[in-house]
């Protein structure tokens, strides 16, 4: 079907699809850099991933090996999504140069030529504190350690992380979204839960006290509620953010890959949603564990889209993808990832929200349930390809021949 004759279709629903692909084009996706490299960073020359309850798997080629080959990969990336855009970044991706640099010790200026490529590049950045893959992170704990010389020396990090979150979004003109994540936690049972859990309250008030305009960071805590090396007890869990946020006015950062495969995670947002005018998404496929696996159009992505739309504070909800799989191209990780965000997103707002609410006024359940299933066979297809099409970037089919054309060009390349 052809454009004009989908964009007919859904009118007779109620729905302008002009009006949905201005909205489209305009929510920023953060596209996170560690897909690039495998969660490696820039600390150690070929540095890998080792502990902190993340793991990858798979050796495909071509991964980036310094930060020139990843900002060209991921400006490659960018031309495979339309729309606005952010790149999200991992403490560890400082631009360090030939000299080590620990997490307690890094700056502003380790991350002045990441804000400036950004800026030139017309897009935003978020941040995270990186809490992992550290000797001082090994035991498990960082932020609700026992140990006082270990815990300050994580709180040290923590305090330079928001300082240079709120540089970044200075420099850039847009709120640096700072996300804090901790690994702490136990593989097996624990007796002491209330007391870790009241050293990590403690030291996040430390932290917190010091305050940073809101136009310039935004600071979100992530909740979790188990991972490798923590299957028995998490310190930060979802209960304890959820209080922690909504006593001292903080973000809630809400990662799909962070609660039981069975649990509907779109549930949340409108109980969240309704008390705080922002959320952080973390979005991945997780399957049967915390696996962060590339994001696909499927029902659970599908169905945040629709929570966050239907919110009406889409405006407000901040969306950043969290994925990493080291066993594919890991630009084709990102296009179809991102990709599957946007298609979610786009789904969402074609949905006859309308016609749905006042079907399930009238106690119409049938005609509502009849309406959702019509609602799968509208003409979305044509829809996405006019997107494709206005913004500039390929189709999908189009995007398998661009990312194999680079893996053939550059990627094979490195060695």
């Amino acid at each position: 079907m052809d454009f004009n004759s989908a964009k007919k279709e859904y009118a007779d629903f109620g729905v302008d699809v002009e009006k949905v692909l201005g909205i489209l084009e305009n929510v920023p996706i953060s596209i996170h850099c560690w897909q690039g490299d495998d969660v490696g960073g820039f600390e150690h020359p070929g540095a890998t991933l080792s502990g902190g309850g993340i793991q990858t798997t798979g050796n495909y080629p071509g991964k980036a090996r310094n930060i020139a080959e990843l900002r060209a990969d991921f400006e490659n990336a960018l031309t495979l999504d339309g729309g606005a855009h952010r790149i999200n970044l991992h403490a560890s991706y400082g631009d360090f140069g030939d000299k080590f640099v620990d997490r307690d010790a890094i700056e502003e200026k380790h991350f002045k030529s990441w804000i400036d490529w950004a800026k030139d590049k017309k897009i935003g950045v978020d941040f995270n504190g990186t809490f992992f893959s550290h000797p001082k992170a090994n035991d498990g704990f960082t932020l609700s350690s026992k140990d006082k010389a270990i815990r300050e020396f994580w709180l040290e990090h923590e305090n330079r992380c928001r300082k240079i979150a709120a540089y970044i979004g200075k420099e850039t003109g847009t709120p640096c979204v700072l996300n804090t994540w901790i690994p702490d936690g136990a593989k097996n049972f624990t007796a002491d839960k209330i007391g870790y859990r009241a050293i990590l309250k403690d030291t996040l008030d430390k932290a917190f006290s010091v305050k940073y305009d809101r136009k310039y960071m935004r600071d979100a805590v992530e909740t979790k509620l188990f991972g490798i090396g923590s299957e028995a007890f998490v310190v930060g869990s979802h209960e304890f953010y959820m209080n922690y946020a909504a006593r001292n006015g903080l973000m809630l950062c809400i990662d799909m890959g962070h609660f039981n495969v069975g649990e509907d995670v779109s549930d949340k947002l409108s109980s969240i949603l309704l008390f705080d005018d922002e959320v952080l998404m973390h979005v991945s496929r997780p399957m049967h564990w915390d696996s962060d696996h590339v994001i696909l159009f499927n029902e659970s992505v599908k169905n945040v889209a629709e929570e966050l739309v239907r919110s009406k504070k889409l405006s407000n909800v901040h969306i950043g993808l969290d994925f990493f799989d080291a066993s594919i191209n890991r630009l084709g990780a990102w296009a179809v990832g991102t990709r599957a965000m946007r298609k979610s997103l786009l789904f969402a707002l074609l949905e006859p929200l309308d016609k749905l609410i006042k079907l399930e006024e009238e106690d119409k359940g049938f005609e509502k349930m009849a309406l959702l299933e019509r609602q799968n066979t509208l003409p979305f297809g044509a829809v996405w390809e006019e997107y494709c099409r206005r913004t500039g970037v390929p189709n999908d089919d189009e995007m398998v021949i661009t990312v194999q054309k680079y893996e053939s060009d550059v990627l094979s390349k490195r060695k």
